[in-house]
């Protein structure tokens, strides 16, 4: 068995006096594709953005790879990371948005090839070459030269992937990557992240409420509420044979409005 390369162990948040997630563990394993599901406001997108390191815990610890994500071995105990060590860690991590966060400014070719320049060191030529195959890979090369306001916002999100694909980090987090498009636009995404998924040996944790797609999508799906881990297991079984209530309660819902699991 490998060693996973996430490790939660009873991690909490608190935003004041709500506790967003309590105690939460569970581990992912190397290449391991997981879906996170469950209500708005359950811990889903919090967990990202932890595991980002853009927002600290109030209690527990994560390993990435075997290191501590937010403390370091000082000789015989741990003390909190510093900058240095955060920053060595976020490089294994890339993370897609909701709402793309490209610099308008720049055109798409630039909106890529920066981070590695800046972060790596890595030399233009270098960084636009590979700037340009990612770009093919998810259908945006002819666009290299434009700015993103003249791009819809599926060709935005693809561009937001190649930029998060281009610090080659070896988790990739998605949060809610399609809700902000328009439902016509959805599919282009989702077909690039599968191709992801089908093409690489990359991590992947994936916060959606596309149920059909997490069904296709994933090794293992966990379901949330309040918090706390409801339910884990495969797509199968959590979507056509769920065995906690609150799992399919929430469920029913997704298929009354209409949505396909």
């Amino acid at each position: 068995m490998s060693q996973p390369i996430i490790e939660v162990d009873r991690i909490s948040k608190n935003f004041g006096a709500y506790n967003v997630l309590n105690e939460l563990s569970f581990s992912v394993k190397p290449g391991e594709k997981l879906a996170l599901i469950g209500p708005s406001g359950s811990g889903k997108t919090t967990i990202l953005r932890i595991l980002m390191t853009l927002e600290g815990i109030n209690g527990g610890h994560i390993k990435v790879e075997g290191e501590h994500l937010f403390h370091m071995q000082r000789g015989d105990r741990l003390v909190p990371a510093d900058d240095r060590h955060l920053h060595r860690m976020r490089a294994k991590i890339g993370m897609v948005f909701q709402l793309f966060n490209l610099f308008p400014h720049k055109t798409v070719l630039d909106n890529v090839t920066l981070a590695p320049m800046l972060t790596k060191g890595v030399p233009r030529a270098e960084a636009e070459a590979e700037a340009m195959r990612l770009l093919a890979m998810v259908g945006m090369a002819e666009k290299a030269k434009m700015k993103p306001a003249s791009l819809s916002g599926g060709q935005k999100q693809r561009v937001a992937i190649a930029r998060a694909l281009a610090l080659q980090p070896k988790i990739m987090l998605f949060d809610e990557v399609t809700s902000a498009l328009d439902p016509e636009l959805v599919e282009e995404v989702l077909n690039v992240m599968k191709r992801l998924a089908e093409e690489t040996d990359m991590t992947m944790l994936l916060v959606t409420h596309e149920m059909g797609f997490a069904h296709d999508f994933a090794d293992r799906v966990l379901f949330f509420d309040r918090g706390n881990i409801v339910e884990e297991g495969p797509p199968e079984q959590i979507f056509t044979d769920p065995r906690q209530e609150r799992t399919q309660a929430f469920l029913r819902k997704i298929i009354a409005a209409g949505h396909r699991i």
